[in-house]
């Protein structure tokens, strides 16, 4: 499959409108901002690579997301605490954000598979406070199990205050939250922390 970027319109959750599909158009770096990273656009593929010690994004200029669903592949690395990749939405700049991402690393780990998918809020509701006010119920174990060195689909559905992740076609999601902040529109963007992740054949469909 070729990689692909699309952004449409929907009217409620059914009715899609190819016509407004505009393919690609958002692989111009122009139309992004890089925050803490280094991007890289290659024949439709996006790669990121952390220039700090911090979590770092890439956001998609003129773009505020609500409601919709975020579809894309995505690839990290089997890592140890080295390969943390995913989405960031609802941000009003870089420090304040929803962000759902994985964890290659734990996929297959037997001990810490329940931990390879994440939601957090930043800045007052990072994994670490989740984890400890919240035990198991911000992150989960992905079903189907990736490949943590290959590429996979996600599908994240947005219906404010409700998030649901959706891994490799699965019909069951591997993560259900409820946003934990009460902002429930703004920005768009990749997300990484570690060193590097890889993103193609994203489509962004909200939903009004």
């Amino acid at each position: 499959m070729k990689p692909k970027l699309l952004i449409v319109c929907l009217l409620g959750w059914t009715n899609f409108f190819q016509a407004n599909a505009q393919p690609n158009m958002n692989y111009d770096p122009e139309r992004w901002t890089a925050h803490n990273c280094k991007a890289t656009f290659d024949g439709g593929m996006i790669h990121l690579s952390n220039t700090s010690d911090k979590s770092a994004t890439l956001w998609l200029k003129s773009f505020d997301l609500k409601n919709g669903t975020v579809e894309l592949d995505i690839k990290g690395k089997d890592l140890r605490g080295e390969s943390f990749v995913g989405i960031a939405f609802h941000g009003s700049d870089n420090e304040h954000y929803a962000a759902v991402y994985f964890r290659p690393f734990n996929f297959r780990d037997p001990e810490r598979k329940g931990r390879s998918i994440q939601y957090v809020s930043l800045p007052s509701h990072d994994w670490d406070v989740l984890r400890e006010k919240y035990p198991g119920k911000y992150e989960n174990v992905l079903n189907p199990v990736p490949d943590p060195n290959d590429w996979f689909h996600a599908r994240i559905v947005i219906n404010f205050p409700e998030v649901w992740v959706f891994v490799n076609e699965s019909n069951e999601p591997s993560l259900f939250v409820q946003a934990i902040e009460k902002i429930g529109e703004g920005k768009f963007g990749l997300w990484i922390d570690g060193k590097e992740g890889w993103f193609k054949n994203i489509v962004l469909s909200e939903t009004h």
